[in-house]
Order: structure tokens, then sequence, then C-alpha cells
């Protein structure tokens, strides 16, 4: 390939673009999404902690309720709860992931949400240039196999996925009767973690259709 058909970037040109890019005032619209059916779900309850941060900062957020979507089967986009999820998808700016750990990954319940997304709609990929933080509950010790699935997930998915992560260990013993998370190193890591998403979700949103358009996909012609 001729160097002649390469992008024609400098750092110039790049970042002269950034800042003229609208910066959006609205608030970020996060999506949060967690992977049990279960009443007392620990990864339910991680998502409303999360969401309680979030909504402190000012963030716009929604929880996607999993019950009653049913097992992925590409015949069948015409389910309300499929609608319902896919919608959400597109308004988020942001998502947040959280899944138990079953037998050392994801639950099938989180998958079955993720496969549901469609990678595209016609020429639009829904969760491309979308921010994501990911997190994990754990029956015992602390444990990254779900989170570091879920990075491998969000990359597949064309999102930014913040270095920051969630895992709590002993879950069970890591929350009041009411339901909240009590104050400990968990607790403030996932402070850390809705703050990091916030600041990079007002940081990337005005800026995602630029930062995610690739080159291979918009030549004419690789034999130019």
């Amino acid at each position: 390939m001729s160097s002649q058909n390469l992008p024609k970037h400098t750092i110039e040109n790049v970042t002269t673009h950034l800042n003229e890019s609208i910066q959006e005032q609205h608030a970020p619209k996060i999506l949060l999404l967690y992977g049990s059916l279960r009443e007392a779900s620990y990864s339910k309850k991680l998502v409303l902690e999360a969401a309680k941060i979030l909504q402190s900062f000012g963030a716009e957020v929604k929880i996607f309720d999993p019950n009653d979507l049913p097992v992925y089967n590409s015949d069948k986009t015409d389910h309300s709860k499929v609608k319902e999820l896919r919608e959400l998808a597109k308004w988020s700016e942001g998502m947040v992931w959280s899944s138990p750990e079953q037998h050392g990954n994801v639950s099938s319940v989180f998958k079955n949400q993720i496969d549901w997304i469609p990678l595209s709609e016609g020429s639009i990929r829904p969760t491309q240039g979308k921010t994501l933080a990911v997190m994990q509950v754990c029956g015992g010790s602390q444990s990254f196999n779900v989170v570091n699935s879920l990075r491998i997930l969000g990359r597949w998915m064309r999102m930014f996925t913040i270095p920051n992560q969630s895992s709590v260990a002993k879950a069970y013993t890591e929350f009041n009767s009411d339901g909240s998370m009590k104050d400990s190193s968990f607790k403030n890591r996932l402070v850390d973690v809705m703050e990091e998403l916030f600041k990079i979700t007002l940081l990337m949103r005005s800026h995602k259709d630029y930062l995610t358009h690739r080159y291979s996909e918009n030549i004419t012609s690789c034999c130019e």
C-alpha cells in the first residue's frame, strides 16, 4: 500500500479537531446491566449502588431488568423485552456491566443480554464508541475472571472500557439489610470506578464518531 493513501493525520490537525468538537452539555446517559434473576441478586445490588453514585454526579441512569428477556434467538427480535434492551443500548452514551461469577465466567443471564444487543443495525453499530465500566461479584475470594471476560466483550463491541474495575469478594457480607453497600474498600473502589466512567464519558462522547472512524472501512479500494 502506498503511503500516499494513508490518512493525513498530524498532531496539529487532530488536536484542532478535538478542540473544535461540540461539547455536549446534557447529563451523560448511562445504562446499567446486571446478571442475575434472583430478587436478592448481589450483582443487582451492586448496580443499584453504582446508579446512586452516578446520579449524585448528575448522570441520567437507566437499569434494565433481565426478567422475561427470552433466550437469544435471532428470529425473535420482535419481543418487547428485546426491543426495550436495544432501545436502551441506542439511548446510552456509556454502560455499566455487573455479573456474578458462575463456573469461572459471566452468568448466562448476563451473556444473554449482550447477545441480544446487535453488533450492527444497517451501517450503525449501536455500541461503538460508548464508554463501559465492568464489575463482578464473587461468592468467595476475589476473582477477576468475569471482568476480564467483560473486557473482551466490550472490545468486540467497539466500546471504550475504562481502566478501573470493581470485583467484590464475599458479596454476601458487603451489603446491608436494606440492600445498600456497607462502607468498605470495595465501596470506595466502586466510587472510583463510577467517577472515572462519569468523567471519561463526558470527555469522549462528543468525539466518539471521530475517534472510532476506521480507515479500513472507509477506503474505496485496497488496490488503488
